[in-house]
């Protein structure tokens, strides 16, 4: 399991790292907009979990 440290640190990098115009969709006014943005992100934050995971276990 992760520690409250590791995650933070995870979905920071993913925050920094994300493209500028998702960041730019997340503040859109249009709902539509803004849920495809943060479903991008969401995907994202859970892929590099899962990574982190993996590597964590030897995978």
């Amino acid at each position: 399991m992760l520690s409250n440290g590791d995650l933070r640190l995870i979905v920071t990098t993913v925050l920094a790292r994300a493209p500028d115009w998702l960041k730019k969709e997340l503040v859109a006014k249009e709902e539509k907009t803004r849920r495809e943005a943060e479903e991008s992100l969401a995907t994202m934050i859970a892929a590099a979990l899962a990574s982190s995971n993996d590597n964590r276990s030897g995978a």
